[in-house]
Order: structure tokens, then sequence, then C-alpha cells
């Protein structure tokens, strides 16, 4: 009987010139339409050798409504807008830093035609990319010169090529780190075209580690952001002026790569909070490098800032053009540095620190009135329960926030199930799960997005 049913099966040119086939080739392509019919011709014949005996309709309009289907799912973008309920606010998955509306209104006007990008208007000559921000940078971090590059790996490699090529990086064994994408310190040193040397212990670096590793080689001594983790207990680390003291002593450079970069004191975080970039200007370091879409909460691009001579060293650098940073992100960036000038409030106007500086009570409010609507919904059984958020993104290691989550769980449905639906909606909403449980953390979720949330979550139960 299988061997009768496989020979029923269509061939693909005579299905696509049938009226049902022709008709989706008129919407889509041939190529299209084709492609999916033989994906289901393979699912459909699977199925036969599994013992199943009973073949689609092709003909059908039910059929043709699961084809077409199908093919405008494939035509979705790949890369869209979802909704981070996991409470990690600089959530790498889901494109770390959201942007103030400033900074998309920003990209709009330069995206929509053409710019000044590399067009100094005063002079009607060529100009130079980087002034768009560099003075803002200046003023707003104290330094005496900026240039600003696609990311912060970037900007590390970019400085140590120009200011320590052929010669040693001196470094804390404790601050020789991997970050995400395993993303190493040693690796990124090498690639540079430096050598670097470690000092000191896991736990304990003094500042008497680093002179005794001076060498006639040696060109920078470099503190890093330890990113996604903290050592603690028995430690104990160079202060950045004792560092910076001791480079100049040799006329050496000292470099800190801070990785979060924030311009700010962020007071809702207390004794959590991040050193600020303006704190290691004054501290004396010579350069610095952070992102641009981690605690400065703009787009991704990673910045360096510090002396005058390194950054115009830096600028001639031919590594510099292959790491540019493009139009668009120049815009967000602009943007979002203004927001940090007077009379703007940038706790409150920059998403980023305004879900940091969100109180619990305020979280907790959302959350009942999201729960009241859930409540509502059938096959739907929603609590509120204490929990943390965390800053993620490699900011703010191991510091909890505390919050308030909405858990959820749907009659008949496993929560990875529920995950998964509310994932592939129409709008993605981005969970986490524990206990069995779907957990909704609204300090993540933007009050106007909330609709979004109870509306995923009334299609996903049905």
């Amino acid at each position: 009987m299988s061997q009768d049913l496989f020979k029923q099966l269509p061939a693909i040119d005579k299905w696509l010139a049938s009226a049902s086939g022709a008709a989706l080739c008129a919407e889509f392509s041939t190529a299209e339409v084709a492609e999916v019919m033989r994906e289901h011709l393979s699912e459909v014949r699977r199925a036969l050798h599994n013992g199943h005996a009973e073949l689609p309709k092709f003909e059908s309009a039910e059929y043709v409504a699961l084809m077409r289907a199908d093919l405008l799912a494939r035509r979705l973008p790949s890369l869209r807008g979802a909704i981070n309920a996991t409470g990690i606010i600089l959530h790498t998955n889901l494109g770390r830093a959201p942007l103030a509306a400033e900074a998309i209104a920003a990209v709009q006007d330069v995206a929509r035609g053409y710019s000044n990008l590399e067009l100094d208007l005063d002079t009607g000559r060529r100009g130079s990319r980087y002034q768009h921000v560099e003075t803002l940078l200046r003023r707003l971090s104290g330094a005496e010169a900026a240039v600003v590059v696609n990311n912060c790996a970037a900007a590390v490699i970019l400085s140590i090529d120009t200011l320590a090529a052929g010669g040693e990086v001196v470094v804390s064994r404790g601050e020789s780190v991997e970050i995400g994408g395993s993303f190493r310190m040693p690796d990124v040193i090498a690639k540079s075209g430096a050598r670097m040397v470690e000092v000191g212990t896991t736990n304990k670096t003094r500042i008497e580690d680093f002179s005794a590793a001076l060498s006639e080689h040696t060109r920078v001594l470099l503190s890093v952001h330890p990113s996604n983790f903290k050592i603690v207990g028995f430690t104990a680390k160079p202060e950045l002026r004792e560092l910076a003291n001791l480079a100049h002593r040799n006329e050496l450079v000292c470099m800190q790569d801070l990785g979060s970069g924030s311009l700010v004191d962020l007071p809702a975080l207390g004794s959590m909070a991040e050193q600020t970039v303006p704190q290691s200007v004054a501290a004396g370091v010579d350069l610095i490098t952070f992102s641009g879409d981690k605690l400065l909460g703009g787009p991704q691009a990673g910045i360096i800032l510090g002396r005058r001579e390194m950054i115009d060293a830096i600028k001639t650098n031919p590594l510099l053009r292959a790491l540019r940073i493009d139009k668009l992100s120049l815009a967000a960036l602009e943007a979002t540095l203004r927001l940090y000038l007077p009379p703007n409030e940038p706790l409150r106007q920059i998403p980023i620190l305004r879900m940091l500086g969100e109180s619990p009570s305020s979280v907790t409010r959302r959350a009942r009135s999201v729960l009241r609507k859930l409540r509502a919904v059938p096959r739907i059984t929603a609590t509120l329960a204490d929990d943390v958020s965390y800053g993620g993104g490699g900011s703010l290691p191991m510091n909890a926030i505390p919050t308030k989550v909405i858990q959820v769980r749907v009659a008949g449905m496993t929560a990875a199930a529920l995950a998964g639906r509310l994932r592939t909606g129409e709008t993605p909403v981005i969970g986490r799960i524990a206990d069995e449980l779907l957990i909704l953390d609204l300090r993540t979720v933007p009050a106007q997005d909330e609709k979004v949330v109870v509306s995923a979550l009334q299609q996903a139960a049905r």
C-alpha cells in the first residue's frame, strides 16, 4: 500500500504548472514555491516510511493555504525587534542597549538621505567623521582627544597595535580575561603585534609586580575590566593612579580597557556602581577604551580617548579605516552623548540607565497591572514573586538588582513549550524558565510594550 502512495506523490514541475501552483508562483517566485514544495514532499515521504498512510490533498484550498503560510514565513525578516522580559538589562543575544528616542530619530535623519559625514560645512572641504563626537567625548570625560571605531575589541586591537607593536604589554594575571565569544585578552594582544607579560597572581597583584616586570621592551601597562566575573575575598590590585604614576616615571603608556564605560555615577546601584570614565581620566590613565552599547547606553561602538599625541597616532594607523564606525552608529552615538549634557537627564532619558535605576516599587506596580490582565486569560495561572535583575553584557558582574517578576503557567503546556511559542510569535517575547515556570521581569520591558506581552501570552495559551 505504501508503494502505491509513493506513486501518488505529484511531480514538482507538474504541480507548479497546476492552477494552484501557478497562482502561488505568480504571488511569490517559482524557485521559492519549488523549494517549499520539495521540503513538503520530503516530509510526506518520511511519514510514509514511518507507516503513516495518508496523503495531503495537494490540489485542495487547505493545502494551498498551508503552502502560502510557509512561503510568507520565509519572507519574514531574519533580524527583527523582540521584547526582552528576562530581566538581564544588557542582554548580548538581544542586542544590548536599546537606543533612546533621540538616538533613533538621529539615525532616521541620517539614513533617509545624504549627510555631512565627512564634509566640513564651514569650509566646504573634506572633514573627519570623528569630529561629530570628539568634542562631546572630550567635554564629558575630561580627556584631551578621542576617536571611535566599530566596537570595543577593535578599539583595544587598534590601540595596542599603535602603541606597543613589537614590544611588551604588562597586565595582571587576574585580568588576563576571556569575555563572550571566546574573546581572550592574550589573543588580542598577540594579534596586535605585542607580547603580553603577566604579573602577580590570580587574586593578588601589587604595583611592585608591575615594576619588577619592566624591561627595555615594555611599552604599555594595561588594566583590564574583569567584565563577566569578580574575584572576591583575599585580593589586591594596584590603584589606577599608582599604575599611571609608574608608567609615567618610566615613560610608558598606562592604558585601561574599561569595557562598560559609564560616563556618570549610577546612584541606584550604590556601592555596586562601576568606576566611571571621567574618574579613570582623572586618575591619570593615558588611554581608555570602552563600549558604546553597554553602560553608555548607545549603539555598538568602540570609544578610545586619552592624551592627544596618542589619539593622533591612532588616527594615522592604517587599521583605523578597516575598523571605522559607520554613519548610522555615529549618528546614534552623537545623539546619545548629547543626552549627557545639561539640561538633559540621562538617568531618565537613556533606556539602559532608566532600567538600572527603576525602583522595585515601580516594577511591582507595573507587574501587578499586567498580572490583572493575565488572570483574565483562560488556561493561564500567574503570580508575583520577588527576584533579581542583572546588568549583563559584561557590566556589573554578580550585581543583583531587586525586582518583582511574573511567574506564568499555562494548563497542559510545559514552560519550555510556552517559551517557544512566545519566541516564535509575531513579536518575539523572550522570558526565562525557572522551576518549570515562565518568568517575566518587566524591568527590561518598556511600559508601551506591556500590552504586547499580554497579547503574546493570550495567543500562546490558545
